[in-house]
């Protein structure tokens, strides 16, 4: 049998992508994923990217989604042979952190469910959690 468990405290992690509206609500969150898996290949195997890709909607996305290509923007990186980034390039990065300031908003609304502090459940059952969690939400916010 797999060990299913990480960490000092055996807790399971769980990977969860999800999107949020302009107005910093959410709107969509996927399956959960086991919590070693890395935020790209999360979306990748959701089919997040391609669906967002081909319905042309463009998303600001953190460095964990480097090279994702299609519609999703993420800050500029400083690479090793060159030693500091632009003057528009660190502009172009504080613009986009404002924008993903809403997206970490959406995150933080869902983190303040209690139910998500000390889960005990295998990802699988946290994903049913996660999604019950985003339908009382927009319960919540009259938007069901």
């Amino acid at each position: 049998m797999r060990r299913t468990t990480f960490g000092k405290h055996h807790r399971h992690g769980v990977n969860v992508q999800f999107l949020a509206d302009p107005a910093g609500r959410l709107v969509w969150a996927s399956p959960a994923l086991p919590g070693a898996v890395h935020d790209l290949t999360a979306a990748r195997r959701t089919g997040l990217i391609g669906a967002l890709t081909g319905a042309g909607v463009q998303v600001f996305a953190d460095q964990g989604y480097q090279g994702a290509g299609g519609t999703i923007r993420t800050p500029f990186k400083r690479h090793r042979h060159r030693p500091r980034l632009s003057r528009h390039q660190k502009s172009v990065n504080r613009a986009h952190a404002r924008i993903r300031a809403i997206g970490e908003r959406a995150a933080a609304t869902l983190k303040a469910w209690k139910v998500l502090v000390r889960l005990r459940c295998c990802p699988r059952r946290a994903a049913t959690i996660v999604q019950a969690i985003l339908v009382l939400q927009l319960i919540e916010e009259n938007r069901y």
